[in-house]
């Protein structure tokens, strides 16, 4: 029996064993096993495995069976073969099963909005698509191809581990054709004034030069659109010895943007061993970097003074301190919303939103 498939092939229903037409022959010619193993000079128990489908029909038993039951050798090799081929149309029939329903986890849309897959309603087509995207015979072996801790946060109930490995594997596979130099740490924490000069530029035309400073230190610097459900800011990455900064846009907030670079940094300086990083994925290290980063755009010391001298609730004064420590005024006055010294409604206009696709767009 077999079932018509959407695209014309036939797939059957059940894999019959070529063991069946022996055993068929074998009652005709009035055998039992024991006979016709001695005859085909094969042991009673290799004769029972081949009539149970649990041994293949080789070409040596085939030219034997030619001789004891006919009719020939190829007759027999070809229903070994149609019965190899219906078992491995079943298995995979059972895996695109499985894989359809992983595909509910996987942001396609967003995917091919992106250009990142073929755009397809057919659902055995993104399955397809999918599985050339991660470069995998089956979507049950995604997770299993990545080491990465996924971040829980109390506040958010649900993350996407899938969209999660989707927006990593196309950071890896942007970035893996791009070259840069061995990666050096000591150069890197050297360019942290640099950076942090940089918040007062726009990001826009900035970024370029910011991937050519990040390249010299032996990291990829690259933007990939956030993703639903992953609650990704950005990542730091190791892959064959490629160092992979790569960072979302999260929230389209311009501060939150930069402390998030300045984060993933931290994790390249401070924490060694080729460990990739996803924000929040693991609570010491990501409390640790993020003290780090608040300290890279504005110290401890310098937050504090101008706690203790200014009325920071007054945005010329947010304004006028940050052009004194060089620092955009929307990274000041972000640290005072984190902190709770003022609430999130609070001078709007220093904030500057931004769309990374259009950041991508002009880099490209």
């Amino acid at each position: 029996m077999v079932n018509k498939k959407d695209n014309n092939d036939f797939m059957p229903t059940v894999a019959i064993p070529p063991g069946e037409t022996v055993k068929e022959n074998m009652e005709f010619l009035g055998m039992n096993q024991k006979e016709l193993a001695a005859r085909l000079d094969i042991t009673p128990k290799h004769l029972s495995n081949i009539i149970n489908g649990n041994a293949p029909i080789t070409y040596d038993t085939a030219l034997k069976l030619e001789s004891v039951i006919g009719p020939s050798a190829q007759f027999w090799m070809n229903l070994e073969t149609n019965y190899q081929l219906d078992k491995a149309r079943l298995e995979e029939q059972d895996k695109m099963e499985q894989d359809l329903n992983l595909l509910k986890e996987i942001p396609y849309k967003e995917m091919s909005e992106f250009g990142w897959v073929p755009e397809t309603t057919d659902r055995v087509e993104r399955v397809i698509n999918c599985r050339r995207f991660f470069g995998v015979a089956e979507l049950g072996s995604i997770q299993h191809s990545y080491s990465v801790a996924f971040r829980k946060h109390k506040e958010i109930k649900e993350i996407s581990d899938l969209g999660v490995l989707t927006w990593i594997r196309r950071a890896e596979m942007e970035a893996l054709s791009i070259d840069v130099d061995n990666f050096n740490k000591r150069k890197l924490k050297a360019l942290i004034p640099t950076f942090r000069e940089m918040t007062r530029k726009d990001l826009n035309e900035v970024f370029p030069e910011m991937q050519r400073l990040c390249a010299e230190c032996g990291v990829v610097l690259i933007l990939i659109p956030y993703l639903p459900k992953t609650y990704i800011c950005g990542a730091t990455i190791w892959k064959n010895d490629k160092v992979i900064l790569a960072l979302s846009g999260m929230g389209k907030r311009a501060d939150g943007f930069w402390f998030t670079l300045f984060h993933e940094m931290a994790h390249l300086i401070n924490h060694s061993g080729k460990q990739s990083h996803i924000s929040y994925d693991n609570e010491n290290e990501e409390d640790e970097a993020d003290l780090e980063a608040r300290n890279y755009l504005i110290s401890e010391e310098q937050y504090k003074f101008f706690i203790n001298n200014y009325d920071y609730r007054v945005k010329d004064n947010i304004v006028k301190y940050s052009e004194e420590i060089g620092i955009a005024p929307f990274i000041l006055l972000g640290r005072l919303q984190y902190e709770g010294l003022l609430g999130y409604q609070n001078h709007r206009d220093l904030l500057i939103p931004f769309e990374i696709t259009g950041i991508i767009e002009k880099t490209q």
